[in-house]
């Protein structure tokens, strides 16, 4: 395969068994356009699929999702261009997390809040551009617009960083269940520091991407799923649901966005949770209106 040219994202066409609330909400997902419009970084960790708009929306139709946080992927750095512009197709329903360094103005901050930028994400694995160094920096710049922080790290790494991420000046929100690369069970003291993060009662989690790490694989992703329940039980109101769509990692073998959601049914125990997760705590966090029509 010739890595310049960019495979189209994959637009799965299962239809998932749980039907979705009004107001369904992806809370991290990604777009990719051409490399003549929006260049790759030089910190670009794999190249990623050409995903559009139209192939997105396609996906939101069939999952009955009607609004989406749009995460700035690491592919582009700091160049947000390829988000923003996604960002105004879609207008009130959606919401953007963007990379930005410690050179951004206050007048930009405030242009990118504008726009529908809410937050700010840390990649703490390869190909990420922002450094622990400047974490705090970082957070306190970006508090007086109403952001908060997106962090994605290996969720080993947790107990080590877990008095800075406690004491951070904003919400915080870890991606991917924790992401634990190495997968962990629900009594390892990493996962305890992320179940005191999110009783601390400033820290959210991401409830996606299990097929990044889990070892025993779909369609329930039981290690993961374990860490999943774990969390639902503790702090239900402080859990969101995300597609990771177009699947980066899995760009060749991507997962079946209709089994993702479908999840959820395994993982929370009833309508009212799934509601709460997919519809409610979306609104509550990105600021979405509370009645959808």
């Amino acid at each position: 395969m010739n890595e310049d040219i960019p495979i189209t994202a994959v637009v799965t066409e299962t239809a998932p068994r749980l039907v979705g609330p009004a107001g369904a909400t992806d809370c991290h997902m990604h777009f990719y356009g051409t490399r003549e419009d929006y260049p790759l970084a030089p910190t670009c960790p794999f190249p990623p699929p050409y995903a559009p708009v139209a192939a997105y929306r396609g996906l939101m139709a069939r999952l009955g999702l009607e609004r989406v946080v749009i995460v700035q992927p690491s592919a582009y750095g700091t160049d947000n261009r390829c988000t923003l512009d996604a960002l105004a197709e879609f207008g009130a329903a959606a919401r953007a997390v963007v990379v930005v360094d410690e050179s951004v103005t206050d007048a930009e901050l405030e242009r990118l809040t504008g726009l529908g930028a809410c937050g700010i994400r840390f990649f703490m694995l390869p190909g990420g551009v922002l450094p622990w160094s400047s974490l705090e920096t970082m957070a306190a710049r970006v508090a007086p617009f109403g952001w908060h922080v997106q962090m994605q790290l290996d969720g080993r790494e947790l107990p080590e960083h877990e008095a800075v991420l406690m004491r951070l000046p904003v919400p915080l929100v870890i991606d991917h269940t924790g992401k634990f690369l190495e997968p962990v069970a629900p009594d390892h003291p990493a996962f305890r520091s992320l179940l005191d993060l999110v009783e601390g009662g400033n820290s959210w989690v991401k409830l996606s991407a299990p097929y990044e790490t889990s070892r025993y694989g779909p369609p329930l992703y039981g290690d993961v799923g374990a860490l999943a329940k774990a969390l639902i039980r503790a702090a239900p109101e402080r859990m969101l649901w995300a597609s990771n769509w177009p699947h980066p990692s899995a760009r060749d073998d991507p997962p079946d966005d209709a089994v993702l959601l479908d999840l959820l049914l395994d993982w929370a125990e009833d309508e009212s949770s799934r509601r709460r997760i997919l519809t409610d705590n979306p609104a509550e966090f990105y600021g979405f209106p509370a009645n959808p029509p």
